[in-house]
């Protein structure tokens, strides 16, 4: 079966496929599309993978810090997913970005939104995106938040996550940050640098 995919040139760029009647459209020599024709028209099309990539999911129960590295220069969108997250402190959880160069510590442009029953409070933030803090080591987090690229190195974040514990609230992380590279790496850490993670899991999604 012979392919013509008009090239605005008075022949077009010309593609023969295999006996199988399939074209296989590939990224990185991995197959994103399938398409399967009968001679005259197009039957069907199969993505064989999806366009979505899941990051491999982290135990967070140890250390101070959680890192996602090794993120694609392709990538636009990227989302991290807590799942019972804790810690054995009340210090507020901060989501740094990082490039080869290291993880940006300032330089945000943030506000930390907390609402608890009907009362709503919050900070303004720049050493990173910042979750409220838990009254309690015993309080436990789940939601997410999304690092969208506006251009360049410029990133945009928005989040929302739910507290559970001794007082529950929900709190809005969001905000901005030009980093001085090309974006590797995803860093969820303590605000004092000293409670750690005793319970829950993390994982990112990125596209």
């Amino acid at each position: 079966m012979a392919i013509t995919l008009n090239a605005s040139t008075s022949s077009g760029l010309v593609q023969t496929a295999d006996t199988s009647g399939t074209i296989d459209l590939q990224s990185a020599g991995a197959t994103k599309l399938s398409v399967t024709s009968t001679g005259t028209s197009i039957a069907q099309y199969n993505p064989s993978a999806s366009l979505i990539t899941s990051g491999t999911a982290v135990a967070s129960t140890s250390g101070t810090s959680i890192d996602f590295t090794s993120i694609p220069s392709w990538v636009k969108r990227i989302t991290v997913m807590f799942n019972g997250v804790s810690t054995n402190g009340t210090a507020n959880l901060l989501f740094r970005l990082g490039t080869s160069g290291g993880i940006a510590s300032t330089g945000y442009s943030g506000r930390t939104s907390n609402i608890v029953s009907t009362t709503a409070n919050g900070n303004n933030d720049t050493i990173g995106f910042v979750m409220g803090s838990g009254a309690s080591a015993a309080d436990i987090f789940y939601g997410s938040i999304i690092f969208t690229n506006l251009n360049a190195n410029i990133w945009c974040a928005q989040g929302s996550f739910s507290q559970i514990g001794a007082t529950a609230f929900t709190t809005f992380p969001s905000g901005a940050i030009s980093l001085s590279g090309t974006l590797t790496t995803v860093r969820i850490t303590t605000g004092n640098g000293t409670d750690t993670f005793d319970a829950g899991s993390i994982n990112i999604l990125y596209e």
